[in-house]
């Protein structure tokens, strides 16, 4: 019996020690694991590294591709659009204006009655209407025809009193967000359709001329004023309301930016000079490339995934549209070479696009001591659930790196705007303020995003200069700008109300 009794302790003996053998290779493995998963994320964070100097050297290149832009067609990554837009908002604009923007599967109308300086943007209502899918790819002559209608039936319900002098016409402002080769500041052939449109007929024609046909056709008797974008839009509503407004960036899905140029300082501009002797520039900066700019190997193949790929680099990196994706691709790495999620890959995180910007705010900015906002969204959307709070604590840390390179280099850009028009130093006994509109939802509603632009503003003007930019929220550029276009284009110009 002793016998059995001291090997029945050898066997358990054994048994345990290879049981703990295990936990110590379990966790062993699992420590391999987790230091290949922080070995990721550090070599990541040195990839997007964004230190004042390179900053600086992103911003020169910007003000660079914007000289070479504005000497000729053709001369830059940066289009350096000639908007036509000569006059900008005063404030003293004063009347009922309308707007129609068309720019996705939706279109608005819009109108506002302005009261100078006193009473500002007054009364603005608008209505929204789908477009049916069969027009989207149908005729020029029916969408045209079906937007007309709707802005008859808004004009019909226009309020007693706001109806517009007996003898003038009514003005509209035109946001039309599609590729368009502006020929004047009411006129503008499409050059190609996005967003699911497809309508051939309509491609190479002037999309002023074909809704005015569409209006008269029905009896609107309705004057398109402006045809604009967005970006120039938002310019004009922060301009109407604050005259020290010199740029406006958009910074939501996608990103743009436009500002207030010298007319004399574009060579490529061949008419005669405006009267206001300045013309604002469309520059299309989602296009913006450069060497120093901090490219990952994610952001490369997302790129080369793209529908535009070797385009669109600098929105690729700063905009909506792209800031959760890379943040999945990253993750994705995690989850191939690390087990980040446990012993299989999550078969959500291999789709494209799941992981959207507004879920990787809402992830970056959950202050819960077990980050249970960040456990809930990889649990919804990427179907992970019992996460470790250490990897939480990595998704926020991949969140904040993406968001904090994309919000220093739109700083950057910021920057190589002022560069170019003489702003971004203090003259001695000038005191002028410089204001930057921003809008977009990325601004508005991603707080880190938008404080660590702002912090990184105040870093890379120094003290004294950076009491001179001001970044201020302008909204609505689309509709309300539009309209202030309108006005500011108005053929009724100093000519008093009767």
């Amino acid at each position: 019996m002793g016998k059995v009794a001291v090997g029945a302790t050898i066997v358990c003996a054994a048994a345990v020690c290879a049981a703990a053998v295990l936990v110590v290779r379990h966790r062993m493995r699992n420590s391999g694991k987790c230091a290949r998963a922080v070995a990721i994320l550090k070599e990541f964070e040195e990839k997007c590294g964004t230190p004042i100097g390179k900053l600086k050297q992103v911003a020169d290149a910007m003000d660079v591709e914007m000289h070479a832009g504005l000497a000729s067609e053709g001369g830059s990554k940066l289009k350096m659009l000639i908007s036509y837009v000569d006059n900008l908002p005063t404030g003293d604009e004063k009347g009922l204006f309308y707007a129609l923007d068309l720019g996705g599967t939706n279109f608005r109308v819009l109108r506002v009655q302005l009261g100078g300086k006193e009473k500002g943007v007054a009364h603005p209502e608008f209505n929204e209407v789908s477009i049916p899918p069969h027009l989207m790819t149908g005729s020029s002559e029916a969408l045209f025809d079906f937007i007309a209608a709707a802005l008859a039936k808004f004009v019909d319900s226009e309020p007693e009193g706001f109806h517009p002098p007996p003898g003038r016409q009514r003005e509209l402002g035109f946001t039309f967000s599609f590729p368009v080769r502006q020929t004047s500041i009411a006129s503008g052939t499409l050059i190609k359709w996005t967003k699911g449109f497809s309508i051939e007929d309509a491609v190479g024609e002037d999309v002023v001329r074909e809704l005015t046909k569409s209006m008269e056709k029905i009896g609107l008797d309705m004057r398109v004023a402006a045809l604009v974008n967005d970006t120039i839009g938002t310019l004009a509503g922060g301009r109407f309301h604050n005259p020290d407004v010199i740029a406006a960036v958009i910074l939501g899905t996608g990103t743009n930016a436009a500002y207030v140029e010298r007319a004399q300082a574009i060579p490529k501009w061949h008419g005669p000079l405006p009267k206001s002797g300045e013309m604002v520039i469309n520059m299309e900066w989602g296009n913006f490339r450069s060497s120093h700019l901090p490219l990952t190997e994610y952001d490369q193949a997302l790129d080369a995934e793209s529908l535009n790929p070797g385009e669109q680099i600098f929105e690729k990196i700063i905009s909506g549209m792209y800031l959760g994706e890379i943040v999945r691709r990253v993750l994705l790495k995690m989850a191939e070479e690390a087990e980040f999620f446990g012993d299989t890959v999550p078969p959500k995180l291999k789709i494209p696009f799941i992981l959207r910007t507004p879920d990787m705010s809402a992830m970056h900015h959950d202050a819960s001591s077990d980050l249970k906002v960040v456990g809930n969204k990889l649990r919804d959307i990427l179907e992970v659930s019992n996460t470790s709070l250490k990897t939480r604590k990595i998704v926020v840390q991949v969140c904040d790196i993406v968001s904090t390179r994309g919000a220093r280099l739109s700083a950057a850009g910021i920057l190589g705007i002022l560069k170019k028009i003489g702003r971004d130093t203090v003259k001695v006994g000038e005191k002028q303020k410089s204001v930057i509109a921003l809008d977009g939802g990325l601004f508005e509603h991603y707080a880190e995003f938008r404080s660590c632009l702002e912090s990184t503003m105040k870093e890379l003007l120094g003290n004294e200069a950076a009491e001179t930019i001001v970044i201020e929220h302008s909204n609505d550029g689309s509709g309300i700008g539009a309209a202030l276009l309108a006005a500011s284009h108005s053929q009724y110009l100093g000519v008093e109300e009767s």
